[in-house]
């Protein structure tokens, strides 16, 4: 179901990082503070809250009051923190993950916002704004979620990491299993498996919250693969990240570093906006910070090379 490409790409730069364990330690805290802020401001701007990068970290690591902000709004960057340590937490123990769990994620997102509803599954019928998709009615839930759990624990879904983690997400999702923190909840989920599987935290931008939602929306429909290959590349963008932070900078070739588009197009055969299309589409190798693409000349190069290979 996933890009091919796309996947070998990922277990090359799995291999990668994996070959740069253990990690140095000031690196690692730098990254680990850096993935909390970023994790934490994007996943709530994806569900509406406001506030924005800068105060998400002064709420996260100053403790101050952002003044003319919901309180609402500083609870969630608190509790999205807290849910993001219980999950770090867990990595350790190599629990497994059960609906039980996912509803203890759901009720730290939750706490001191909505107690009554923290951790529960619905009991009310609900509505997903911007969306046509209807959730089961509130009766089915405790049985589907029985059944993701066993579908969870199924070995042979867990084939492809990648796609079991988009997947599980996905499932969480179209349940809808409680009345609000569906969404963060079911990132929360995707990364825990993820980083039980040896992989770095992906975040989903909040730049990409209408292609998100667009693949969602395309699952709900039975078309899963873009959601697939959506996470897919969010994991990609991780791991391109995580390397370039622990590689030695004397080890790190110029060829490899990430440029924007915008500086390395004019030395490919292709244009700025071809480029930036292959990105977007995952054809090519390429991270995205904020709302620009950068590539490296090797990626280009690979993609050439991939070309002459398939028409040879």
């Amino acid at each position: 179901m996933m890009d091919r490409n796309l996947y070998n790409r990922i277990v090359q730069k799995k291999k990668q990082l994996d070959k740069l364990r253990p990690f140095p330690k000031t690196a690692l805290e730098k990254l680990k503070e850096k993935i909390v802020v970023e994790w934490t401001y994007n996943s709530n701007a994806i569900e509406g809250s406001s506030l924005t990068l800068k105060e998400t970290k002064l709420i996260l690591e100053d403790g101050l009051t952002i003044k003319g902000k919901p309180l609402k709004e500083h609870l969630e960057a608190i509790n999205h923190r807290d849910a993001i340590e219980f999950v770090e937490k867990l990595l350790s123990k190599r629990v497994m993950v059960t609906p039980l769990l996912i509803r203890q994620i759901h009720s730290l997102v939750l706490t001191k916002i909505d107690d009554k509803e923290a951790g529960k599954y619905r009991n009310v019928k609900v509505t997903i704004s911007g969306s046509k998709y209807i959730p089961p009615e509130l009766i089915s839930v405790p049985h589907l979620m029985a059944d993701f759990g066993k579908w969870l624990k199924n070995k042979k879904s867990k084939a492809n990491i990648i796609e079991y983690a988009a997947i599980a997400h996905f499932k969480l999702v179209h349940i809808h299993p409680f009345i609000d923190g569906n969404g963060r909840t079911a990132r929360l989920l995707t990364n825990l498996i993820l980083m039980q599987h040896g992989f770095p935290p992906t975040v989903v931008l909040k730049v990409d919250r209408k292609r998100y939602y667009d693949c969602l929306e395309k699952g709900h429909k039975e078309k899963l693969v873009d959601f697939i290959n959506f996470m897919a590349r969010s994991v990609e963008r991780s791991l391109a990240i995580w390397i370039e932070a622990i590689k030695p900078e004397k080890e790190q070739k110029p060829e490899e570093k990430y440029l924007p588009i915008s500086k390395v197009y004019k030395e490919t055969p292709y244009g700025q906006e071809y480029l930036s299309l292959l990105a977007r589409e995952g054809k090519i190798e390429a991270v995205k910070f904020g709302r620009n693409w950068f590539i490296s000349k090797e990626a280009v190069k690979k993609y050439i090379t991939s070309l002459e290979k398939r028409s040879s």
